[in-house]
């Protein structure tokens, strides 16, 4: 298997590694919130990206949200997934394949609300673009 490339912002790709290292021992939470390590497949390059994510848990299902604190552009990782929807995921130390697509309005009402009771700046994050920013939900295959 090819080795995952972490994100290309530094201190993203520092949590990733320390993340991935210790099983999750360091890195699982950040800033107060729980961490997972999503990796896709770039949608370009066909090699393996890993990212840290703020994420949420709806029943079986995991949820991230590709925010981008804002940003006008998605994040690489979600166009990523959109492209292939094949996942990889490491919570603590448990590493499982899932699928992964994007919430519907419907569940996304949803979904939003958890998500900013974990995150609140999701919020602000929304305001400030006029991109709708996705929710993901992943679920383990």
């Amino acid at each position: 298997m090819t080795e995952a490339l972490d994100s290309a912002v530094p201190w993203v790709a520092k949590h990733t590694r320390k993340y991935v290292e210790t099983g999750g021992e360091d890195g699982y939470l950040w800033n107060g919130v729980p961490t997972l390590v999503l990796t896709t497949t770039g949608r370009r390059s066909g090699q393996l990206r890993r990212n840290a994510l703020i994420y949420g848990q709806d029943g079986e299902r995991y949820v991230v949200v590709g925010s981008r604190g804002g940003d006008d552009n998605h994040p690489l990782w979600y166009l990523n997934l959109v492209e292939n929807p094949n996942v990889g995921v490491q919570i603590k130390s448990d590493t499982f394949a899932a699928r992964a697509r994007t919430a519907s309005p419907e569940e996304k009402a949803q979904l939003w609300s958890l998500m900013t009771s974990i995150w609140p700046d999701y919020d602000q994050y929304q305001a400030k673009t006029e991109r709708d920013i996705p929710v993901v939900i992943l679920e383990r295959t």
